[in-house]
């Protein structure tokens, strides 16, 4: 029996970890200069723990309950939206709501806080325009997790392509909902929300997202986790064992839809704009891509898959639409070559890590030190492993070879046997009488 490491361990080792992560992404924010060619870290650990959170609740849904939806964006949408009308200063409203007298909602919570608590610049208004942030997050979560509970109901009863199809419906309708001019007072339209209050160190998406995803592991841990995964393995044993079907699956897409609409919430705030023309398909394309490079039923998975898309597509890989990475100059390089090599990176995934990078397992300190203590070992088997496997595919080539040279000899003898008037098969023997059996009973 494998050796495991004891739970005091783990704990520590988890609490030294986030530790020192926390104090390089601080001393990353504090030090790293915007105008440094490192400034897009700061920006990839903040998207790409933003897009992790998004990428959870969307794996809680799709990897977990074995729902296939694709409303997420639509989600983000309301959130986002639901964050940026309520923190826009009185003093902005005029110039954000300029083609609707200023709007309808006069007022930013964070800002009333943060005058209740001591005014700008003092502690206590600090603590208060980031209560007031931390509220209309919250918010979001609950108008979001409200609006998915309502629509939840018709389309929670369809199932496989046609609850995506719906799923995808209602974002769009809802996109399209947040730009009707009617609602202009409210939404603005058509144009973007902007000068509303957000965060000011890398530490509040990473913590706030961090502790989201915590969330979610205890619900996928808990009782209800468990009834999630058995409706995804068989709904009709998990109904016959007495799990709610309808009832857990509308949980599930609520509880997604929430931590969607918090993700959207935070996105609106990371982008300082909050706009319904960026909460397209393309965006829930790209969290569910995430979803399936990290491997769908993973939670670790969708974690590194969110850092690995953002860290490559906003960073790494934006020479590729300048005409210069790494050194190198090409005039194949020009916008949207990035995307090319992108999409051929994500085959190479998809071909050699079907289930994505992780499948359904979880990263673990157990996991870990067994690596490392066996990586010695395995090290040393490396090369016999290798020959072993040469010497098997060499057998079966031969087998292979063998099977058709017999086949070829076979066919030989065959054609020889019709040429010669031999028959190919011995004939069954016919009968010149007829056996009739008389039921019992006459």
């Amino acid at each position: 029996m494998e050796e495991t490491l004891s739970k005091k361990t783990k704990t520590a080792c988890s609490i030294i970890a986030i530790a020192v992560f926390l104090i390089l992404v601080y001393l990353g924010d504090s030090f790293i200069m915007p105008t440094s060619k490192w400034s897009m870290l700061m920006k990839v650990l903040e998207k790409g723990s933003i897009y992790a959170l998004i990428a959870v609740s969307m794996n809680l849904l799709n990897g977990f309950t074995g729902l296939f939806s694709l409303g997420q964006a639509g989600f983000m949408l309301i959130g986002a939206y639901a964050y940026a009308i309520f923190a826009i200063p009185a003093a902005d409203h005029e110039a954000v709501y300029q083609y609707f007298n200023g709007g309808m909602l006069q007022f930013s919570i964070p800002e009333i806080l943060m005058n209740a608590l001591g005014g700008e610049g003092s502690f206590g208004g600090f603590l208060g325009q980031y209560l007031g942030m931390f509220l209309l997050i919250l918010f979001a979560g609950l108008l979001t997790a409200g609006i998915a509970f309502l629509i939840g109901i018709p389309v929670l009863r369809l199932k496989s392509d046609y609850l995506a199809i719906a799923t995808l419906g209602f974002a769009e309708i809802l996109r399209a909902f947040f730009q009707w001019n009617t609602l202009g007072p409210v939404t603005n339209g058509s144009n973007i929300l902007r000068n509303f209050a957000t965060y000011e160190t890398a530490l509040f998406p990473v913590i706030f997202a961090g502790l989201c995803v915590a969330l979610i592991v205890l619900l996928i841990n808990s009782t209800y986790g468990r009834a999630f995964q058995a409706i995804r393995d068989d709904e009709i044993a998990a109904e016959a064992m007495g799990v709610n079907l309808f009832k857990h699956k509308e949980l599930a897409f609520v509880v997604s839809s929430f931590f969607a609409g918090v993700g959207g919430s935070l996105l609106a705030m990371f982008q300082n704009n909050a706009a319904s023309d960026a909460f397209t398909t393309n965006m829930t394309y790209e969290i569910l891509l995430i979803v399936v490079i990290g491997g769908i039923g993973s939670i670790s998975g969708s974690v590194m898959g969110s850092f690995i898309f953002i860290g490559l597509n906003e960073w790494l890989l934006r020479g590729l639409d300048q005409g210069k990475w790494l050194g190198i100059e090409s005039s194949l390089m020009h916008a949207g070559f990035r995307k090319v090599v992108f999409a051929v990176m994500i085959m190479l995934v998809v071909l050699f890590f079907s289930k994505g990078i992780m499948g359904n397992r979880e990263l673990s300190w157990d996991g870990i030190a067994r690596f490392f203590c066996t990586l010695p070992q395995r090290l040393k088997a490396w090369p016999a492993k290798q020959r072993q496997k040469r010497a098997e595919r060499k057998a079966e080539r031969e087998a292979k070879k063998a099977a058709r040279a017999a086949a070829a000899q076979k066919k030989a003898h065959g054609e020889e046997a019709m040429k010669a008037g031999k028959p190919l098969f011995t004939p069954l023997p016919v009968y010149d009488h007829v056996v009739v059996f008389e039921k019992e009973g006459k």
